[in-house]
């Protein structure tokens, strides 16, 4: 392995373009989406909101005035190269905040005593994951907006509650999108984390929508439908952007699943709304870079 030629000047970049872009596969399905949506105030709404990234974009400035959480989530094989990461992205986070590229928004979970810099304990969270025999190191950090968390549930489910065909996971689902309604600020991506126990399905259900392009297909083939079915069905639930009816509610279904004990199904239900701040790359050893999201096809 090489030493992958980690500089911190470009793990800032990295961050600051996370605040202040959104990932190209949602700017893809937005403008699809205007294009299909019948309703002029639905219209109206995704023009305003493509027009708010094309503005961000001319002035680096954030998408949103909250930047969400940051999760930043490392893939590798070697360790090599691992440690800088760990120990720029804290500092790149801290540094955007004072250069106003994200607002000050991560407290003490008790007091609420803000330090003002998006720093404090667990923050950002860094999800490191082993993969055996990959050449390179991927990170994706993700700052995920927080109003759309307030939308989130799970529940553990029993193989009757499952129901027949899944219809009640699948009923769960559609509750939770329109008891939602505009907080999770739709047109919403939904991941799905199903199995484990509560904390397996909770980090599958945001690494699904987090990590994985809006566009892509599910491996899985019974998950792929699932998928299919689910984002055309929540669709069709009349929410619209920002909750003002229309035909745009959902951009994606992405999701995780792992196996589970014979008595119980975790489901977790995770939103992520339209503005997705997020930014991915794969580190060569030989200093090659390989950006994720960043072209529409």
């Amino acid at each position: 392995m090489g030493n992958f030629n980690i500089t911190y000047e470009e793990v800032y970049e990295w961050i600051k373009k996370s605040c202040t872009h959104v990932s190209a596969d949602s700017l893809e399905i937005m403008r699809k989406a205007l294009e299909r949506e019948t309703g002029s105030g639905a219209k109206a709404m995704l023009s305003a909101m493509l027009e708010n990234v094309t503005m961000a974009d001319e002035q680096t400035k954030p998408v949103c005035q909250s930047p969400g959480f940051p999760t930043v989530y490392i893939r590798f094989s070697s360790t090599e190269g691992v440690d800088l990461l760990r120990e720029y992205v804290p500092k790149a986070m801290v540094e955007a905040t004072g250069n106003g590229y994200a607002r000050p928004s991560i407290v003490h979970s008790l007091n609420r005593d803000n330090p003002g810099d998006n720093s404090g304990e667990g923050v950002p969270n860094i999800e490191y994951q082993y993969r055996p025999n990959q050449e390179y190191i991927e990170m994706i950090v993700s700052f995920k907006g927080c109003g759309a968390e307030l939308g989130n549930i799970y529940k553990t489910m029993t193989t009757a509650q499952l129901g027949s065909d899944l219809n009640g996971m699948k009923n769960l689902v559609y509750e939770t999108v329109v008891n939602a309604g505009g907080m999770p600020c739709p047109p919403s991506a939904i991941g799905i984390g199903i199995g484990g126990q509560m904390d397996v399905a909770a980090k599958l259900s945001r690494e699904a929508i987090s990590t994985r392009d809006w566009r892509d297909k599910n491996p899985d083939p019974q998950l792929n439908r699932l998928e299919e079915e689910l984002l055309e069905n929540i669709n069709k639930l009349g929410v619209g952007p920002a909750g003002i009816g229309g035909n745009t509610t959902c951009l994606a279904v992405k999701i995780g699943m792992a196996a589970t004990h014979t008595a119980i199904c975790p489901v977790a239900i995770n939103f992520h709304c339209w503005v997705a701040r997020r930014f991915g790359v794969r580190l060569y050893p030989d200093g090659r870079r390989e950006y994720l999201f960043a072209k529409e096809e």
